[in-house]
């Protein structure tokens, strides 16, 4: 049984890619242009998001961690089209810090993109989806985010916390008609994950996994993870004892 909408047909759906101009923004729009979708991308990055867009898309370039500009960009893009049929937030930052790195200053901006910017997309743009009474939004988060993680100890911190956000909004959404997803990637090869030094398990490409994410919407999921032969792995170790799941994470990273 599926808990959200199936989407399969894109065609003349209004979609909001927040985070469009790299890696997997970039690659789902360019999934979603050839799938009919109508298309308003943004981004902190004009030049970047121009390269990815076609004629027919909007360009609401902003700061994601500006809750202001939050508000201002949902209001323009609803008074032009009327309803957004889906809001997608893909925008987020990683770096790898070990405990003895941690700075406020790290701290502060990771938690500023990866937890605040979905907090802010929530207040702007779920009273607009309850006025419509239909459409939805996607946050994504991270497999990261299933247990503690050498590299990740802000990064996965906050990609838990996403997810428990996705959680509740479901629980207060769904009755109301609004469906809400969490996608969870594994290794991804972008930009973000170029600098990790070790081997990373079961590593695709942005395009592969935007086509998982489209799968994800056409088969209804509320978690939509990926690739499964790694995400599904991780998932069933989170809920080993502290024991074994310490001595898995040092063996696979080597850290």
């Amino acid at each position: 049984m599926s808990l959200n909408p199936r989407i399969s047909n894109w065609q003349g759906k209004r979609v909001w890619l927040i985070g469009a101009g790299h890696g997997i923004g970039a690659a789902l729009a360019a999934r979603l242009q050839s799938a009919g979708a109508t298309l308003a991308l943004s981004g902190r990055n004009p030049k970047a998001l121009a390269e990815v867009a076609k004629q027919s898309d909007i360009m609401l370039p902003f700061d994601a961690t500006d809750a202001d500009a939050w508000q201002a960009a949902c209001d323009t893009l609803a008074s032009q089209w009327g309803d957004i049929d889906l809001v997608i937030l893909l925008a987020g930052d990683y770096q790898a810090l070990r405990a003895w790195e941690l700075t406020p200053d790290s701290a502060r901006r990771l938690t500023d993109i990866n937890l605040m910017a979905p907090f802010y997309a929530v207040a702007a743009c779920v009273p607009q989806l309850l006025r419509q009474q239909k459409g939805g939004i996607a946050l994504v988060a991270s497999v990261a985010g299933a247990g503690g993680m050498p590299n990740a100890l802000v990064y996965g911190a906050t990609k838990a916390a996403v997810n428990h956000l996705a959680q509740t909004l479901y629980l207060d959404l769904a009755p109301r008609g609004i469906g809400v997803w969490v996608i969870n990637p594994g290794f991804v090869k972008t930009r973000l994950t170029a600098g990790n030094a070790f081997t990373m398990p079961a590593l695709i490409s942005p395009e592969q996994a935007a086509d998982e994410i489209l799968a994800g919407f056409a088969a209804g999921h509320f978690d939509i993870h990926f690739p499964k032969r790694f995400t599904r792995w991780v998932k069933l170790a989170a809920h080993l004892p502290y024991r074994a799941w310490f001595y898995l994470m040092h063996k696979v990273t080597g850290l």
